[in-house]
This record gives C-alpha cells, structure tokens and sequence, in this order.
C-alpha cells in the first residue's frame, strides 16, 4: 500500500524528513513556499550526534557539503584574552563517537540535502506553500496559498520560526524575541586574520556578547559569528549601520577579538527568537501531524545544535514511519511515539542552549568562577557525551 507525507517546508528540517521518509518506504511531497530551493545564513557546527545521520544517509559523502573537520575547539576570555579550555576534535571526536565533528556553510549543507532528496525520489513543489492543514481520524488535508487541496496519510510541518501551520495546530503564539542579536559574516581565507587560519573553532566570551568563528567550505573561508544582548533587530534595521554596535562591544574587549572584528567588511544581522522548553510530546505531534525543527523547538544557538536537533527529528520520523501500515500501527499512535521519544531530548537541548548563554556571557563574579572552571577542567566541560551519543 502507498503511504504518503506531505512536508511543509524546504530548509534543512524540511529536506530530511522528506529523506527519512523515502528511506522509510513512505512517498513524500514537499512544498517550500519560495520560488526557489535555497539557503541564506552562514555557517554550522555540526557534531557526531547530527554527522552519524548525514553518513547513514550519504549526505555526508557527497563533495558539495564541502565540509571541513576542525582540530579542536578552543575557548577564550574576550575581556583579556586568556585561554580557557580547549577541546580535541578531528580523530580522536571521531574515534570517540564514531563520527567526525565538522563544520559546513549552511547553503552547502541545503545544497546536499536536496541533492540527496532528489535522488531519493521526492516530488518536490517550488513557489506552493501549505496554508492551512485539517487532520482528522483518517487523513490530512491540506490547502495551498493557491486554493489547491492535497490529501495524504500524515503532515511533516517544517515551515520554521515562523510557522502558520504551528499555531493553526499548537495555537501558542509566534516564537519571541530574545533580545540577543546575532551579526554573521564570511570571510575568504585569503583576507582573515592570521588567528583564524588555524583549523580551529575558537570561540571569545565576554561580558554579555561572544564571538566564534570556524573554516567553512573545505578551508577556503572562514564563518565569524557575534552574538550580542540588548539589541532588537527590526524589519527596518540598516544592516551595516548596525553593525558599529558589535564594534563598540568589541571596542573594550582583547586586541585578538577586536582584529577579527575590523577584519569583516560587511555583517548581516539576525534576531534571535525562541521558545521555552518543550512541556510534553503535544507540542511535537497533533493526530497525523508532526513538528520538527524550528517549528517545533526554536532554540538559541549556544549549544550549536539547531541543525543537528532538525536531522535528529527526521531521523525519529524515519523510524516510526518506516513499520506504519495503518493497521498494525496507526499514523498517529506513531506520530505520538515520536514525539514522546524525541521531546525530552529536545527540552534539554533548548534548556542547555539557554544556560550556556548565561555562561557565555557572564561578568563580574560569575565571569571568575566559569574562568577558572574552564581552566580546572576544559575538556571535561566542554565534551558533551550525552549529546554526541545521539538521541
């Protein structure tokens, strides 16, 4: 018997349930609202948990992830500098997990996964987005912004942040603004500071604001990353403008920091939004509908595990779509299997995301003690084994 999903949503979240879904057995149609199949933003962190499931998938083989496999991660005070924990990745992260811990520019990453779905056989639909959906005991139903009606066995929402979908089924509101500010930017090697041509991901926190930055594209460019609190981007914001509040954040912070601040000629900003941690497994699956990445659990990006949490719930769908017939196992006594397997792990993902942004940015005494806990003990505390492990 044909079983089918419809996905709402062509980014990373989108993509690879559509792939877990094929692998599964299942057909699947995707809808992205935009005209076209792309991916702004920059680069990703991607560790063994997220890496495991690309491989499983040959994502992870394909040459245009373009992924490179950084040597360590290393932590530094912004304020003077000072190293403070350092991580091993390369070999041994893959030797402990037995997948590596790498680093992509998220368009890269898109660009496979859609690859890989197109391969898969998934019908893809460009400029048609699901506008409403009406689940009910033995289908979904859903409509397109252009009226069209499509019909199918269960519903992957993957619309993102700013999910409709989300609050025609969940009905809690958008996700909120943080008040941290993300300012991105991409460097080519060639034109980074000598610090940055290492093959590290080196990360400087300080006093309500850090900075990272990681080789992206096989080596050849070099992602920078600052996250600042305080700051509200809106729609009318001037991008460049903006920009000069990093700068004066960077202004009384290491010379280091500050070098790899002027070395960028041009940041783009993003907001930061997210939700509390998930409360129960009904803010994941409604009958036959499922939410994934960003729709269901938009975290902040302090555990670098946005994507990976995204690849994981496709994963999990996989799994209990693939002995889903409707007669043995139902659509939505699978759909709720998934989400009481997933969204514990999700909550204290989101939870733990939020902690490190604390830690991140903290001053005064709470600053001396994360210093010299790092410095006691940096591997220890930076090594998440739980995590790796995958879920």
């Amino acid at each position: 018997m044909s079983r089918e999903l419809l996905i709402a949503g062509g980014g990373i979240a989108g993509l690879a349930a559509a792939i877990g879904a094929r692998r599964a057995g299942w057909e699947a149609r995707l809808f992205e609202q935009a005209s076209a199949f792309s991916e702004v933003g920059a680069g990703l962190q991607l560790g063994p948990n997220a890496t495991r499931l690309l491989r499983e998938w040959g994502v992870l083989q394909q040459a245009q992830l373009q992924a490179f496999a950084p040597s360590l991660l290393r932590v530094r005070d912004a304020v003077d500098g000072r190293e403070l924990g350092v991580l091993p990745l390369g070999e041994q992260a893959e030797q402990r997990y037995g997948s590596p811990y790498l680093t992509v520019h998220r368009a890269d990453l898109h660009g496979a996964l859609l690859r890989q779905a197109c391969d898969a056989g998934v019908r893809l639909h460009e400029g048609v987005r699901i506008a409403s959906a009406r689940v009910d005991g033995t289908t979904v139903l859903a409509r397109t912004g252009t009226g069209a009606e499509v019909e199918a066995e269960a519903l992957a929402v993957a619309d993102g942040v700013w999910s409709e979908l989300r609050q025609q089924l969940v009905g809690d509101g958008p996700a909120p603004a943080t008040g941290h500010v993300a300012y991105r930017a991409l460097l080519p090697r060639e034109d980074a500071p000598p610090q940055l041509k290492v093959g590290e991901v080196q990360a400087w926190l300080g006093p309500r604001m850090h900075l990272v930055t990681y080789p992206v594209r096989a080596g050849s460019a070099v992602n920078v990353v600052g996250f600042v609190e305080g700051r509200v981007a809106g729609a009318g914001w001037d991008h460049a403008a903006q920009a000069d509040a990093l700068r004066e954040t960077a202004a009384g912070l290491c010379r280091a920091l500050q070098a790899v601040v002027e070395a960028v000629p041009e940041w783009r900003l993003w907001p930061v939004h997210d939700r509390a941690p998930l409360q129960g497994p009904g803010q994941m699956a409604r009958g036959r509908a499922a939410l994934l990445g960003d729709a269901a659990h938009p975290m902040r990006p302090y555990l670098a595990q946005g994507a990976g949490m995204a690849l994981e719930d496709a994963a999990g769908l996989q799994r209990v779509l693939q002995p889903c017939d409707d007669r043995v196992l139902d659509v939505p006594t699978a759909l709720r299997r998934f989400a009481l397997n997933r969204w514990e792990r999700c909550a204290r993902v989101q939870q733990r995301s939020r902690r490190n942004g604390r830690i991140f940015h903290a001053d005064g005494l709470v600053r001396l003690g994360r210093n010299l806990a790092l410095r006691a003990g940096g591997e220890s505390l930076l090594d998440l084994p739980w995590l790796y492990r995958g879920g």
